[in-house]
């Protein structure tokens, strides 16, 4: 799978990158000379191509052994393989843009896929759509839509994922509570958390405080017909962020929320520090796909269903993305390895649910059949019940969604430990959030 010698990149405008990196993590800048459209050349020499994405070990065998798969149907296909964990990753991806350096195929996901495609370092692969030597035919619409920017596909699912709400139902069933059920409204949900807290003696919070969390935020948006952008700007007001911090400023007086301390800790998103698992809350707000790696943090058994709420207010959301270099000497051999990926069955068992399931609705049903661990199955369950329940998927987020998100994040804390009223932090976020978008 390795080779000894990377093949030489086309030349790249220094200055133009570096001028244009005025904000890590996102890369910025252009090619110099004509795009890889117009030279899409493949010589029969032997080729290695870079692959980059982020993840941990189980995602780096089973990356590896599909892309195996792929040089041995094509023998003269070599990869040279790098990958990390999520932090720190697109710092790195910005500084091989510095350099020229940006792999011929790497992951991303909606937080940069608006700002990579208007800076033009993904390949435009609208025309491999078009004629088919990318077949998106067996993609859910709106997940292939979820890929596209301006009505131009600029990259392609790596897997399916849906906003889920994970609780440990091994302490729900010690305490002879119900378990949180799908569709159940945001109050009904609340209530039921502070029951929770109560029947522990308050010792484990019944739910995460998601007033920081944008997908928590965001489905609560839609489920009122509303949305979290239009555009490059907010898509909702004032008065509707007020009301949502409000709404858990009122589950905090009742308790249905661990103390503001600890909710500071479970911010960041990291999976091992999830309330749900370290047994600081009955339920946590997470990714499907997480679940299997959720269950191995803990002892107790978890259960998973969707976000309070209409499950109207999902779509079918992709958990990260294939992008293609816009500088690739290889556009076309990118391409079909962004197919082989998406659409070989072979290629589909191994991948498994690590990153979600199967972007391929034909491809999945054959993984489906070969999944055995407990937690997958409830994996693939969440998104089977779903799958007619959802509706249809927004624009990917625009550029500034990673400092909106921060933004918000600060926000909900700044309301928590009391330094700011929730009106204040309402007009600040507002004012600070539409500042970044219009960067």
């Amino acid at each position: 799978m390795r080779a000894p010698q990377s093949v030489p990149r086309p030349l790249v405008d220094r200055r133009r990158f570096l001028g244009a990196l005025t904000g890590l993590p996102l890369l910025a800048g252009g090619l110099a000379g004509c795009g890889p459209e117009e030279d899409a050349r493949v010589d029969d020499g032997p080729v290695e191509l870079s692959v980059f994405w982020w993840g941990g070990t189980r995602r780096a065998t089973a990356t590896e052994q599909a892309l195996r798969l792929y040089s041995q149907q094509n023998p003269r296909v070599r990869f040279r393989l790098t990958w990390q964990e999520l932090n720190g990753y697109y710092d790195r991806l910005a500084t091989q843009a510095t350099g020229g350096n940006v792999p011929d195929l790497f992951q991303i996901d909606d937080t940069v896929l608006t700002e990579y495609a208007r800076r033009e370092i993904v390949l435009d692969l609208s025309r491999y759509v078009a004629d088919q030597r990318l077949d998106l035919s067996g993609l859910p619409e709106h997940l292939a839509r979820y890929g596209q920017v301006e009505g131009r596909t600029r990259a392609v699912p790596v897997a399916q994922t849906n906003a889920a709400l994970v609780y440990n139902r091994d302490l729900l069933s010690r305490l002879r509570l119900p378990e949180p059920r799908a569709g159940m409204p945001w109050k009904e949900y609340v209530r039921w958390a502070a029951r929770v807290t109560r029947e522990t003696g308050n010792r484990v919070g019944g739910t995460m405080d998601a007033s920081g969390d944008y997908r928590a935020l965001w489905l609560w948006l839609r489920g009122q017909g509303g949305e979290f952008y239009q555009g490059r700007q907010l898509g909702f007001s004032s008065a509707e962020l007020l009301d949502w911090f409000e709404f858990w400023e009122v589950a905090r007086l009742d308790r249905a929320t661990p103390t503001i301390e600890l909710v500071e800790l479970a911010d960041s998103g990291e999976l091992a520090r999830q309330f749900v698992v370290t047994g600081q809350a009955a339920a946590s707000f997470a990714w499907s796909h997480e679940l299997p790696e959720l269950q191995r943090l803990t002892d107790d058994e978890l259960g998973m269903t969707t976000f309070p709420g209409t499950p109207a207010a999902q779509w079918p959301r992709a958990s990260m993305y294939w992008a293609a270099f816009r500088g690739t000497r290889h556009p076309g051999l990118v391409v079909d390895v962004i197919d082989f990926l998406t659409t070989n069955v072979a290629a589909g068992r191994v991948l498994g649910t690590e990153r979600g399931l199967n972007a391929s609705v034909p491809v999945r049903r054959f993984v489906e059949q070969g999944v055995s661990d407990r937690s997958g199955k409830q994996v693939a369950a969440l998104g089977a019940d779903l799958a007619d329940l959802m509706g249809p998927a927004p624009a990917p987020p625009p550029k500034g969604h990673a400092r909106v998100r921060t933004l918000l994040v600060a926000a909900a804390e700044s309301i928590r430990t009391k330094r700011s009223g929730a009106r204040a932090a309402t007009s600040r976020f507002m004012a600070q959030a539409n500042a970044a978008l219009a960067e």
